[in-house]
């Protein structure tokens, strides 16, 4: 049977997007990149084909394209976009642990040297996914010596467009003050309600001088008594 005469539910990319790869088995994983099948066969039937023409899945991993072109069915455009996904997955397990943000003194540390030894105040995002592993770090905004704009909307599209389940902010205060002004209080509780409402998580927001950094309380510290530096 081919895989569009399935019901659309038992079909692999639409379970893949209902329900996640981890309800996949390999071989519908597979159909899924394949994307065809050849001459009788479903996409699914020349995945199993795949598979035990390399013997299992590791030995899949590490076949090189020409050797997949003996497969029937597989051409090189198939042969390509399979090794292609699996050196994809090597890169990713190749490259160094992403920083991690598990407490505010990690997002102080990763958003300072953005923000220390600079005459003007800049504003940054730091972009984390749900295990606090840091996406992207980036300068969103610089002003003048004693402000810059906290743009609420630029921020949460920031975060999203980066893939972000969470987020922490930090600027700098070039005169060394640890204070936060009106204005910054007021930032950062339209910011913690922005977050709220498209369900994001906003971890923190600091103040960072050349010599230390400081939290700036939320709403949530009124309600819950908490009133961490």
């Amino acid at each position: 049977m081919r895989v569009k005469d399935l019901p659309p539910r038992e079909r692999p990319r639409e379970r893949l997007m209902t329900n996640g790869a981890t309800a996949l088995a390999d071989r519908e994983l597979l159909a899924v990149l394949l994307g065809s099948g050849f001459r009788g066969s479903s996409a699914m039937d020349l995945a199993a084909q795949v598979i035990q023409h390399c013997g299992d899945l590791d030995g899949l991993s590490r076949s090189e394209p020409h050797r997949l072109l003996a497969v029937p069915g597989v051409g090189p455009a198939k042969a390509a976009r399979v090794a292609a996904a699996f050196h994809l997955v090597r890169r990713a397990q190749a490259e160094p642990e992403r920083d991690r943000v598990a407490s505010t003194s990690d997002l102080a540390t990763i958003a300072a040297p953005l923000l220390r030894g600079h005459s003007r105040e800049r504003l940054v995002v730091v972009v984390c996914d749900t295990r606090g592993a840091v996406l992207r770090r980036t300068v969103l905004t610089e002003g003048g010596a004693d402000h810059t704009t906290v743009p609420v909307r630029e921020i949460i599209t920031a975060v999203l467009t980066s893939g972000g389940a969470a987020f922490g902010l930090a600027h700098n205060h070039p005169s060394g003050s640890l204070d936060p002004s009106d204005d910054d209080l007021t930032a950062t509780m339209r910011v913690a309600e922005a977050a709220d409402t498209v369900g994001l998580r906003f971890l923190d927001h600091l103040i960072v001088t050349d010599m230390s950094w400081r939290r700036i309380p939320t709403w949530s510290d009124a309600l819950t008594g908490d009133q961490k530096p």
